[in-house]
Formats: structure tokens, C-alpha cells, sequence
């Protein structure tokens, strides 16, 4: 009987003494796992970025930008932006993640505003929301809303798509008319004024390409309403905004002072070669207008026409624009949105820098406190172009877009081409529709 007790103790004595060993073991690799993953977050653990994004003298030149002030405070992050057009970014991406094989996508994707919604609803699982860690509160309302999808925020918002309302004085003061007769006005009015200018001068007013919707969509914009309606549902043929804007699109090209072109390069040429007194445009056309260094001084940007007749409608509107994404596949999510937060979300420097640089004109309302946002332009004969501007982003009314918001722009656009060369307006309308409706179905 003492043996077996002695047996017994000295058995319990040998299991405590292994359980000990155990844990100390499972505790120095807890320990080791914690001290690598510290090593791994420290601020001299090289860490790389890899961004997706297009043209060079515009969002790449930014995203280099930003990366230099962000080296300052974080030397060991570096930044391999890689040049890819938009359409291959859309491409890749759908490929990738219809696939499943996600190791070669980018850590930071930059997404064009009306794409943004489609891919989350598709795709909600491949962005990151970025609430809480990058603050969004100081954007322009109307650009932060496209990245929004069911309470969260999945896009920074980058170049300002505001559009401006930019005249060559020379030809407008030529016609006997002040730049101030086109502010805070309507279409209906611009059409009054310009057939005063064309009958003056023999130019006409505006340009636009041929199947191109964008008049369109600036009109529908600055109403708050769009090719659908806030409950998601499909807006063409019933839409009476979209008829009206048609309808006056089709008075000014009968007056002769809207001119239909082939493609963009007939479109920007006539900017800068005289063809037209003007264009109405988001604001990044000041690139492709300025170009033009002849008629540096000959130039005035005032505010977007509004409908007369349309309840709500504003002297404000936007045009294009892009916002910067995370992917969920980054292996370094936290220091991506960390980039992000501390240039294109918290640096009026940066916006300063490429705003001089690229004419980017930013979202972020801070960066108005800049004193290059306030200085005067040259080409725009000393107007403080980009301070308006700002103030304009203010007042864009919000709108969705729509999962294929890119389906309904390109009907819509077939549609416009039809009815000016003569095909029934509601007819045109019924069959861009019952188009969308057969996508939206398949």
C-alpha cells in the first residue's frame, strides 16, 4: 500500500513537473511570436506598397508625390506604383477575383468614381472599409458618397471632378456680352447667349462629341438625379429630367451654337484652336485648355447652368473623378491606409504641391486653407480659379450612381446620337432602356 502511494505521488510529481515544461514552451513561443510580429510592425521593418493607377503627369505623379512625404516620417515604406491604364486596372481586377488568385493584385487601386459602386456590390469582400482608419471627414460630401456602400467608406476621394463653366472673354466681349451675363444662369438663358455670340462672331458657344452623354449627365447631377433612381431601380425612359436636357441640347445644336464633334481630339480642338467661345466641363479640362499657351490671359471659368424649369436644380455639378481603394489581399493594410490618411486625407502641402505641378484640384476642403488654392491664374487673366472651384464642390448635390451606371451612360449616349440626326426622342429613350433592362437581366 506505501508503495503504490509513493508510486502515485511520484507519477503526479513527474505530470506537474511536464505540464510546467509545457507551458513555459507554449509561453517563449507566444513570446517569440509577439517579438516578430512587433519586429515586423516596427517603424525600421521595410515594408512595400505596390499601387495601380494611370497617366503619369496626373495620378501617378500624385501618388509619387505623396510617397515622398510620407517618407519622412516613414522611411522603411516604400512605394511601387505601377503604370496601368484604366481599363486594364478594371480588367485585371475582375479577372483576379472571378478567379480567386488575388496574390498579384495591389495593395492601393485607384477607381473612377462611377465604377466604385459596382465593384463593391460585386465585389464586397475585395476592399477594405476604411472607417477608423483614415478620416474622411473633411471631403467633399458628394465625392465621399460614391465610396459609401451599406454605412461604410471604401475610397478616398482624390481629383475633383466640379465642373466650371470656362469662356474665352476675348470672344464673349467680341459678341458685345460680359463673362458675368453667363454666371449663376440658366441653360435656357445660355441659349439666348449664344446666339447673340454666334451672330456676332459666327462661333459657337460649346462643343461636345457626337455620342457622348456628358452634358447630359452634368445636367442630370445638378438636379441630384441620375439614369436611376435612390432605390436602385432603372430611370431612361420616364426620366423627365434626362428628356429635358435632350430637348435643349437639340435647341442648341438647331441655333448652331453647340457643334457635335467625331471624337476628344476634335473635341479639345476646338478648344484650342478658336472653334468654340467655350465649354462646360469638370474641372480637370484646365490641363487640356492651358495647353494651348497662345490664349494664356483670354480665358474665365464661371459657375454650371442650371435647368429654369426643374424644381431644386443648382449651379453645380461634377464630371469625372477617381478615389484611391484598399485591397483586401494587402498584406500591409494598416500602413496603406496610413499613407493614405496622412497625404491624400491630411496634407494641404501635398495638395499645394500638385495642384502647381498638375492642375489636381482636390476634394479634401482643407487644402483651400493652402495659399496656392487662393492665388490668382495667369491664364485665366488672374481669376482665382481654383478657390471658386473648391466653393463649387461645396454645393454638388449627391447622387448614386448605380452598379451599371456604365451600361445606361454608353444606351444614353447611343440615344443622344440618334435623336440629333432625327430619331423620336421617347423612342430613342424606350430603347436605351429595354437595352440596360436586357444587361441588368442577363
Amino acid at each position: 500500500m506505501k508503495k503504490i502511494g509513493i508510486s502515485l505521488l511520484i507519477a503526479v510529481l513527474i505530470f506537474t513537473l511536464f505540464a510546467a515544461c509545457q507551458k513555459q514552451e507554449a509561453a517563449s513561443q507566444t513570446s517569440g511570436a509577439q517579438a516578430g510580429e512587433r519586429a515586423a510592425n516596427a517603424p525600421d521593418a521595410p515594408v512595400t506598397l505596390t499601387v495601380w493607377c494611370w497617366d503619369p503627369a496626373f495620378n501617378i505623379y500624385a501618388m509619387n508625390e505623396a510617397a515622398k512625404i510620407y517618407n519622412r516620417d516613414k522611411p522603411n515604406v516604400t512605394i511601387n506604383v505601377v503604370e496601368t491604364p484604366w481599363d486594364d486596372v478594371q480588367q485585371k481586377l475582375i479577372t483576379s477575383l472571378e478567379s480567386g488568385q488575388t496574390d498579384n493584385l495591389p495593395d492601393i487601386i485607384l477607381m473612377q468614381d462611377n465604377a466604385i459602386q459596382k465593384n463593391i456590390t460585386i465585389y464586397p469582400d475585395a476592399f477594405l472599409p476604411l472607417n477608423g482608419k483614415v478620416d474622411l471627414s473633411e471631403f467633399a460630401q458628394f465625392k465621399l458618397d460614391f465610396g459609401n456602400y451599406k454605412g461604410k467608406n471604401y475610397g478616398v476621394p482624390f481629383d475633383n471632378g466640379a465642373t466650371g463653366f470656362f469662356l474665352r472673354k476675348d470672344i464673349i466681349e467680341q459678341a458685345g456680352l460680359q463673362v458675368s451675363d453667363f454666371n449663376d444662369t440658366t441653360w435656357e438663358k445660355i441659349i439666348e447667349l449664344g446666339k447673340i455670340v454666334k451672330q456676332k462672331t459666327n462661333i459657337p458657344l460649346l462643343s461636345t462629341v457626337a455620342n457622348s452623354p456628358d452634358y447630359i449627365m452634368l445636367m442630370l447631377q445638378s438636379t441630384g438625379s441620375w439614369f436611376f433612381k435612390p432605390d436602385g431601380s432603372l430611370d431612361i425612359k420616364d426620366n423627365a429630367v434626362l428628356k429635358k436636357g435632350i430637348e435643349l441640347m437639340g435647341e442648341m445644336r438647331a441655333a448652331n451654337i453647340l457643334t457635335l464633334v467625331a471624337d476628344w481630339n476634335a473635341y479639345i480642338a476646338t478648344l484650342n484652336t478658336g472653334g468654340v467661345a467655350g465649354t462646360i466641363q469638370g474641372c480637370w479640362i484646365i490641363g487640356s485648355i492651358s495647353a494651348e499657351q497662345s490664349q494664356s490671359g483670354q480665358w474665365a471659368m464661371v459657375s454650371t447652368p442650371r435647368f429654369e424649369t426643374i424644381p431644386g436644380a443648382v449651379n453645380y455639378s461634377s464630371q469625372g473623378g477617381s478615389g484611391w481603394m484598399v485591397l483586401a489581399n494587402s498584406k500591409n493594410p494598416d500602413v496603406a491606409m496610413d499613407l493614405l490618411n496622412k497625404t491624400f486625407a491630411g496634407s494641404v502641402e501635398f495638395y499645394s504641391t500638385i495642384l502647381v505641378s498638375s492642375g489636381a484640384i482636390a476634394t479634401w476642403l482643407p487644402a483651400g486653407q493652402s495659399p496656392t488654392y487662393g492665388e490668382p491664374v495667369a491664364y485665366f487673366g488672374g481669376q482665382k480659379i481654383y478657390a471658386d472651384l473648391l466653393s463649387y464642390a461645396e454645393k454638388i448635390p449627391l447622387v448614386k450612381y448605380g452598379v451599371y451606371n456604365y451600361e445606361a451612360r454608353d444606351a444614353v449616349g447611343r440615344a443622344i446620337s440618334d435623336i440629333m440626326n432625327g430619331k423620336n426622342i421617347d423612342a430613342a429613350l424606350a430603347t436605351a432602356q429595354q437595352e440596360v433592362e436586357h444587361i441588368i437581366n442577363e
